[in-house]
This record gives structure tokens, C-alpha cells and sequence, in this order.
């Protein structure tokens, strides 16, 4: 039987929480979405061949993938699907029993009854229970999108321009951060996120999103896959990306609370204001914040900033020393004559992967190429459409040859044969 195995991405991911973030086992589970005996499996195994974090990080996908996985025959249960036996309990005369009977016969070697029935068990009391979600001081961050946002007129044509109002709130002390982006597009996502941790001054140990498209690649209710730069932005912050699950607003309540908040004290109070640029419009936005965090809560009798300075200050982790450099993830495919196109401009590639799929990694500035994890090329980024950046290295031996007889070199060449 064919044995589960994760991605070699979450896998280096459960490895990372672990040993650089000192997560437990169910705190990654959560946040990748998979089961704490699978985390435990990946750890054991890494424990088992000795490796630590230095040594994962030189590995490519092959690499680490000999490593944990030497040898085949491992087997896993299938355990059974709870919700579907709910459904089939409903009808007369079905029993645990009976549905044990179908289920070995679909897994010969699945659960025996005393398992099946208590899985069952666990997942029917889950149902039944409705959690009050109590937050650690540092350690979820709510991150959203207000659904009314403010506006400002372009001094030039007079058009109204509509804005987008990000909206940011600590889980324990409610401290509060928004300002307005010209989009949801993915850049002004990335640098909304990283402004909010330079306003708090420090790092949450998570941040909740919504599944919105700059942050969630793939929608899901049990596994949403976090858009690769957003994933990338969590790396260089130290932070772990646990998305809220669809149409489950308790697992964003912060937010949302945080988002009405917003609008009655900021936007309101924009309304009878007439702002001719987006930097102005924030000015006035971020006096309005510090004037919603002074402001004393009655539930608490303290202000945001005091529970902020009490509660989520001292235990939030340093920032990096630089800000995140935002990047594009895209993929293209090695031509015949070695070289993929990005954004109109050719860069090589080893020869020995033409044909291959390579994912590319693109910054204002630089051009990087990878294959299986492993970053094989680097480029200074070209402006020049239709122009070619080629590294010799990567050409065969008789390519880089032929290209070195260039027209002077043959015109010497000639001179010593005779005068003709």
C-alpha cells in the first residue's frame, strides 16, 4: 500500500516551526493543517537521521527526500470518515457495528472496533461544543480587509479615487492598526502586513488572515495553501500564517469586531473631509488610530495602548533588521535553447534542464531561478525586451566554444593561414 508523504515544502515548514520557532506539535498541525501524529512522524524521522535545521536548509527537495524517506513499505490507517457515518447513523436500523463491517471491507486494514467507535466518539463531542477563544499576550495577530473603504479626488482630474482599508488587531489587548491601500492586490497586501509590525514594533508569533487571494493561493476549510511571497514574508519575519477557515467568522471574531470598530471611529469621522492624495488620507488615518488606542474600553477599563504596553509589548519578538523585499513567484519552463522568458527577457539556465520546469523568483531588482528548492542561477534583472543574459557555465562545452571564434578572432586567425 502506497504511504502517505507531504510535500517536501511543509515538510521543511514543520521542521522550521520546530526547531527555529520551538512551536509544539499541534500549534504546526494548526497552522499547515495536518494531523499532530503526521508532525510527529516528519520530526522523528529528521531526529532518527540525526539532521538539524544548518543541514536541511543546504538540502534540495531530493536530498531531503533520501533523507527521511530511505526506503518504501511504510503503511498508514485510514481512519474513518466521521461526518459520513453521522449521516449514515441517521437511518433505521444502522448500527457502529454494521458501519465497522463496511469500512474494513473498503480497509482491510484499518481500525478495529474499539478504535473505530472511539474516533467517532471524539469527533461527535467536537461538534457539540462551541470554544470562547482566549488569546495569548503576543500570540495571534488578526489581519483584514473592511468591506467600505475611504476615498480621496486626484487633484488633476477630479476623479474620486476609492481606497481599500486594512485593518489590523492584536488578539489579547485589541491594540488596533489600519490604513487604506489603493488595492488588494498582493503588493499593497505584503506591505500593509509589513507595516503593521514595524507600527507594533515587534513580531506575533501568528497571523490570521482571511482567505482573501493575496494571501491563500487555494481556498480550503482543512488545508488552505498561503500564496507563496506571503509565505516567503512569514520566513523573513519569523512568524507562522494560519488562515481562518471560510464562513467561520469566530476564527476572525478580532477582526471583524476590529473592522466595525474602524468604521464607526475612522471612517465616520472622514466623511465631511475632502483628502487629494493617498499619503494625506493616511496622515489623518493614523491620527485617528492613536486616538482609538488612547481611548479607555469600558469591558476593561484601559485603553488599547495600556493592555498593548501591559500585555502584547513585552513578549512580541524583534523585527529583522531590514524590511521584507517583495518578490513574485512564477514558473517557466527551460527553452531547447537553455533560457526562460521573464517578463520579455531571456536568462540561462543549465543546459542539462531544457525542457524543465523552473519556478522564478522576481524582485524589482534581481532575477533568481530554482529547481526542486535549490536556487541554480541568479541574475541582475534586465529591462531589455527580446534581450538575452546568458552565463557561460551553462552552455554546452562545443556552444561555448563556437562562441568564443568571434569576427576579430577569425579575421586573426586568417591573417596566419596567408594574405587571402
Amino acid at each position: 500500500m502506497a504511504r502517505e508523504r507531504l510535500p517536501m515544502h511543509k515538510i521543511r515548514e514543520i521542521l522550521r516551526q520546530k526547531w527555529c520557532q520551538g512551536r509544539s506539535h499541534r500549534q504546526i498541525a494548526g497552522s499547515l493543517g495536518i494531523s499532530t501524529g503526521m508532525v510527529g512522524k516528519i520530526i522523528g524521522r529528521a531526529q532518527a537521521e540525526e539532521l538539524e535545521w544548518s543541514d536541511i536548509e543546504g538540502f534540495d527537495d531530493v536530498e531531503l527526500e533520501r533523507r527521511l524517506y530511505p526506503s518504501t513499505g511504510e503503511t498508514r490507517r485510514e481512519p474513518p470518515n466521521c461526518a459520513q457515518l453521522d449521516v449514515e447513523l441517521r437511518q433505521k436500523g444502522v448500527t457502529l457495528q454494521l458501519l465497522h463491517l463496511e469500512y474494513l471491507e473498503q480497509q482491510p486494514d484499518g481500525y478495529r472496533y474499539t478504535q473505530f467507535c472511539e474516533y467517532y466518539r471524539r469527533w461527535k463531542k467536537k461538534r457539540a461544543v462551541v470554544m470562547r477563544q482566549v488569546h495569548r499576550a503576543g500570540e495571534k495577530l488578526f489581519v483584514d480587509y473592511s468591506g467600505d473603504g475611504p476615498e480621496f479626488v486626484d487633484p488633476r482630474t477630479g476623479e474620486v479615487i476609492r481606497c481599500e482599508l486594512f485593518v489590523a488587531v492584536l488578539g489579547a489587548s485589541n491594540y488596533t492598526y489600519a490604513e487604506a491601500t489603493l488595492t488588494q492586490r498582493s503588493p499593497d497586501w505584503i506591505a500593509s502586513n509589513s507595516r503593521t509590525l514595524e507600527f507594533l514594533g515587534g513580531v506575533p508569533e501568528i497571523v490570521v488572515p482571511d482567505q482573501l487571494r493575496s494571501a491563500v493561493s487555494k481556498t480550503g476549510r482543512y488545508e488552505p495553501q498561503v500564496q507563496r511571497t506571503y509565505h516567503d514574508w512569514s520566513r523573513h519575519y519569523g512568524t507562522t500564517i494560519i488562515p481562518a477557515r471560510p464562513y467561520k467568522p469566530r476564527d476572525k471574531a478580532k477582526v471583524e469586531a476590529g473592522v466595525l470598530v474602524v468604521q464607526r471611529w475612522i471612517l465616520a469621522r472622514l466623511r465631511h473631509h475632502t483628502f487629494f492624495s493617498l499619503h494625506e488620507l493616511n496622515v489623518r488615518i493614523r491620527e485617528l488610530v492613536d486616538e482609538l488606542n488612547a481611548r479607555t474600553m469600558k469591558r476593561y477599563g484601559a485603553s488599547r495602548r495600556e493592555l498593548f504596553e501591559r500585555l502584547d509589548r513585552p513578549v512580541l519578538r524583534a523585527l529583522p533588521a531590514g524590511r521584507f523585499e517583495y518578490a513574485d513567484w512564477l514558473v517557466a519552463r527551460v527553452s531547447i535553447d537553455y533560457h526562460v522568458q521573464v517578463d520579455e527577457h531571456f536568462y540561462s539556465a543549465p543546459f542539462t534542464l531544457a525542457h524543465t520546469q523552473l519556478e522564478v523568483r522576481l524582485t524589482r531588482d534581481t532575477v533568481e531561478l530554482e529547481h526542486r528548492g535549490k536556487r541554480i542561477a541568479a541574475y541582475r534583472r534586465s529591462r531589455v525586451r527580446g534581450g538575452y543574459t546568458t552565463n557561460p557555465a551553462h552552455m554546452p562545452s562545443s556552444h561555448r566554444k563556437h562562441a568564443e571564434w568571434s569576427p576579430s578572432r577569425l579575421i586573426a586567425w586568417g591573417k596566419t593561414v596567408g594574405p587571402q
